[in-house]
């Protein structure tokens, strides 16, 4: 009897807020869900952080598109800036001949080859790189009054000088003033004048002085209008470079030219020893 009573009188006691283990329990379990709302709080935080990956990786590949064209852009490397950092050097006959070798190497034999070599007496003293056009021409040819005095022959000069373009070959001939006197110039270039006025110029009077391009010179020879069988110097404007720092037989087609006029007599001139070259 005692213990169903007490059974009855703890089950009809009152449920208070904080005698009640269950209480407990539940304050418990409303304090695990605020802190769990405090740790999902910075949620929105997380995300911004993933965005900042995505603004650098969009970046990157075009920081790395710059790179790679400066470095495409360096690697280039043009004629006139290895020439600039070269010392300027006077040309020599060697230079001529080795020109000759490596331009004719891949069309002809080793016997076409050495048949293409000059002797060392058909060559004129190369410019050292001081003297002026005048003061050269009077070093390599110092009896040139008594010879234009003596040529007679037209269609003839007794002196080319080769050069690269037209405006060069107007340099030159203003240049050469205190050497050709009264010497008769003619321009061989094909810059506002036509192959047949020049052909016309050679067979109306004697001309002691021809200045132009190769390609112009070769075309008058090739047509008959220049004979060169009376020429006695031939000069090639081998040191002077143009605003690229070129030289003559640094240009290909002007190269090209040049060793085809040489094919046109002006080799066996020389083996025969009645045509001088010079490298001004």
């Amino acid at each position: 009897m005692a213990d169903d009573l007490g059974d009855e009188w703890w089950e009809n006691q009152p449920t208070g807020a904080g005698s009640s283990p269950e209480a407990s329990d539940g304050e418990g379990g409303g304090r695990d869900t605020e802190v769990m709302q405090q740790e999902t709080v910075p949620i929105p935080a997380s995300s911004k952080k993933t965005k900042q990956p995505k603004e650098c990786f969009l970046i990157q590949p075009k920081e790395r598109k710059d790179n790679t064209t400066k470095t495409r852009k360096r690697r280039k490397k043009k004629i006139t800036d290895v020439l600039a950092k070269s010392e300027p050097k006077p040309g020599v006959p060697e230079d001529l001949q080795k020109l000759m070798k490596d331009y004719y190497s891949s069309s002809r034999s080793v016997i076409e080859l050495e048949e293409l070599n000059l002797p060392d007496s058909c060559f004129l003293k190369a410019n050292d790189l001081t003297h002026s056009l005048s003061s050269y021409l009077k070093e390599i040819c110092p009896k040139w009054v008594k010879l234009r005095r003596n040529h007679t022959e037209k269609k003839s000069v007794l002196m080319l000088i080769i050069c690269s373009s037209a405006i060069r070959a107007l340099e030159l001939i203003r240049s050469m003033t205190a050497f050709r006197g009264d010497s008769k110039v003619i321009k061989l270039f094909a810059k506002h004048i036509k192959v047949q006025e020049q052909v016309e110029l050679l067979e109306k009077r004697v001309v002691h002085l021809g200045v132009g391009t190769p390609g112009r010179i070769k075309e008058l020879v090739k047509q008959g209008g220049l004979n060169l069988n009376p020429l006695k110097f031939l000069v090639f404007d081998w040191n002077w470079r143009d605003q690229k720092l070129r030289r003559m037989m640094d240009i290909p087609e002007i190269r090209k030219e040049v060793f085809e006029l040489l094919e046109m007599g002006v080799l066996s001139l020389c083996k025969s020893e009645s045509l001088k070259l010079g490298l001004f």
